[in-house]
């Protein structure tokens, strides 16, 4: 029987950046969390310890402080492939590269019903994100781009049953054809290329999710995942598939007659565990292969 090492990867996580433009007296902030990882032959550094093929993870770190100045964030789908070239064509033993980003949302502080030249608080429309796998370099490489958003908290207060479903001796959940729904989405796109407009794109879907979040009648979580996923798969042909990942964030009528007090739909017990987890994902029949596309993303693949 023979031992060999696995598959492998290495790099500097969670590094967190935050930019301050100062041309002028408006300014501007980008908060960035970056992760970086390399993969390809570096069976010496973990069979023998020999570290000569290994471009160190405090390099790598320094490096995405020093390119936020030296060539600017821009789009994070556009940092991060920039990234992902560097750190291949610097490590000969490496044949792909995986840049991760988030990008925390702040907003400017209105004062006056003016927006606030350098002052800001943070939004909540959720964290972008962006995962890029890069493999090879030169007119052989190829690149992956998984763009999303996480922590992005939806809530309806109507609009939404659950009904009809399976039982068996264990159930006890009561149908309902008006039910609070909500969840606190991830949700990730692949596109088919790196021809794209990111930011304008990013903008466009997360405005279709909200969208089709409030304006489909929901029969189940799982209904409305695939409505918004359609839409904007129907939107943007740039996109190959869009994957959800859900947890049911349940609200759960308070029974309040004991105090004799009624309750019609209007106090609710909000659980934040156990929850149910729903997972989908969309898919255009004719979409491109995935390659590397998914690798080490996190959430439901």
């Amino acid at each position: 029987m023979a031992i060999v090492l696995g598959p492998n990867q290495y790099g500097k996580a969670q590094n967190h950046l935050v930019r301050v433009y100062r041309g002028t007296s408006r300014h501007e902030i980008r908060d960035l969390t970056v992760s970086s990882a390399l993969r390809g032959d570096f069976s010496a550094a973990h069979i023998d310890g020999d570290q000569q093929d290994v471009l160190p993870t405090d390099t790598q770190k320094n490096t995405v402080f020093s390119f936020a100045k030296e060539k600017g964030v821009g789009a994070i789908e556009d940092f991060a492939l920039t990234l992902a070239d560097h750190f291949v064509a610097q490590t000969p033993a490496a044949d792909g590269a995986r840049i991760e980003i988030d990008e925390m949302p702040w907003q400017r502080i209105d004062v006056d019903g003016r927006d606030h030249d350098h002052s800001f608080v943070q939004g909540g429309l959720g964290t972008r994100t962006t995962v890029v796998n890069v493999d090879g370099r030169g007119p052989d490489r190829t690149a992956h781009v998984v763009s999303g958003i996480k922590d992005l908290t939806l809530l309806k207060s109507t609009g939404s049953e659950f009904r009809g479903f399976l039982k068996d001796r264990y159930t006890t959940l009561e149908e309902t054809d008006d039910r609070i729904l909500a969840t606190s989405l991830v949700a990730r796109w692949r596109y088919e290329g790196t021809d794209v407009g990111w930011d304008e794109t990013f903008e466009s879907i997360r405005s279709l999710l909200l969208e089709q979040f409030a304006e489909i009648h929901s029969r189940a979580l799982q209904q409305t995942l695939y409505g918004m996923g359609h839409a904007v798969l129907e939107k943007h042909p740039e996109v190959a598939e869009i994957k959800f990942s859900a947890p049911n964030k349940h609200h759960f009528l308070v029974d309040l007659s004991p105090f004799g007090v009624d309750n019609p739909g209007e106090v609710f017990y909000a659980a934040d565990r156990p929850y149910g987890l729903i997972e989908a994902s969309v898919v255009r029949d004719d979409a491109s292969e995935r390659g590397s596309a998914w690798h080490a993303v996190p959430a439901w693949v």
